[in-house]
C-alpha cells in the first residue's frame, strides 16, 4: 500500500538490494524522522525491547509517511492480540520474534491476514483503509499480501525445525537474529565460531532455496551476510548510532586540541 511503501521496499530488496534499515527503540518519533532522512530504505520500530507503547508506535509509523521509507514493526511476541494491537496502523511488515516451530509460524501468518485470506485477523480497517477514504475492495485485495509477514529465527532449536517452518503458507520472510541465535548455542556474539557460522550458513541457504526474503541485523559484519545472500539488513540501532556519533565527535575534538 502507498501508505507504507511496501512495494518500494520489495523492489529494492529483490532487485537492487540489499535494502538497508535501522532499528528504532527511542520513544520520540523525531528519531524515526531523522533515520528516514538519512537515506535508509526501511526502519524497524521495536516493540519487543524498550518502552514503545501502542500510541507511540502509531506516531512513529505516521512519521514515516511521505518519506519513501518502509516502516516495519516488531511485536513483543508471537501472539494474536499483540499483532492485532499494531496491524491496523498499516506497517509495511510485522516482525514476529522468537518463532520456534511451524505452529508459531502459522499463528503469525493467521494474525496478519483477514478471514477472507485464510487468517483470523480482526476487522478493524482503520489506517490502511485511509479511515474510509480508500476503496474497500482494493484495500481488502491488497491486504492479502500487505503487511509482509516476517518471522525471526533466533534459536538453534528453531533452526533444527526450519524445514517445517518454511513449509507454512504465507510466511514472506525470515529475519535472522544472530546474537540470540549465538546465545542459544552458548556462544554469545561468536559469529565466526565454526559451529555458529555453519548453522547460520545452513539456515540462510534454506531460506534462499525456498525463495523467501532473507533479512538480518548486523552492525559492521556485512561480508558474511553478503555471501549468504541477505536481501535486507539493519545496519544500526538508534542508541548505537547516537553513541558512535558522540564518540567520533569527542575523539575529533580531543585529537585536534593541543595544549
Amino acid at each position: 500500500m502507498e501508505i507504507n511503501n511496501l512495494e518500494r521496499f520489495l523492489e529494492k530488496a529483490r532487485t537492487a538490494g540489499p535494502a538497508l534499515g535501522a532499528c528504532i527503540t527511542f520513544s520520540d518519533p523525531a528519531v524515526t524522522e531523522v533515520a528516514c532522512a538519512s537515506g535508509l530504505d526501511f526502519v524497524w520500530i521495536d516493540g519487543e525491547h524498550g518502552e514503545m507503547d501502542r500510541n507511540t508506535a502509531f506516531l512513529h509509523l505516521m512519521a514515516v509517511k511521505g518519506t519513501g521509507v518502509a516502516a516495519f514493526y516488531r511485536v513483543p511476541a508471537c501472539d494474536h492480540t499483540e499483532i492485532k494491537r499494531i496491524i491496523d496502523f498499516a506497517p509495511a511488515g510485522v516482525i514476529v520474534p522468537m518463532v520456534m516451530d511451524e505452529a508459531d509460524a502459522a499463528k503469525a501468518v493467521a494474525a496478519c491476514r483477514y478471514p477472507v485470506h485464510g487468517g483470523n485477523r480482526g476487522c478493524g480497517y482503520r489506517r490502511g483503509w485511509a479511515y474510509g477514504a480508500a476503496d474497500t475492495d482494493a484495500y481488502l485485495e491488497a491486504s492479502a499480501r500487505d503487511p509482509l509477514v516476517v518471522i525471526q529465527l533466533e534459536h538453534i532449536d528453531a533452526a533444527r525445525r526450519l524445514d517445517r517452518i518454511l513449509e507454512v503458507p504465507g510466511v514472506d520472510s525470515v529475519m535472522v537474529g544472530p546474537y540470540d541465535f549465538s546465545m542459544s548455542m552458548n556462544k554469545p556474539g561468536q559469529f565466526h565460531d565454526p559451529e555458529v557460522a555453519a548453522a547460520l550458513d545452513e539456515a540462510c541457504a534454506k531460506v534462499k532455496a525456498k525463495g523467501l526474503l532473507l533479512g538480518t541485523y548486523a552492525e559492521g559484519d556485512f561480508e558474511d551476510w553478503r555471501r549468504r545472500g541477505v536481501d535486507y539488513l539493519g545496519v544500526r540501532n538508534d542508541t548505537n548510532a547516537m553513541m558512535d556519533g558522540f564518540r567520533r565527535a569527542i575523539d575529533s575534538a580531543r585529537g585536534g586540541w593541543r595544549r
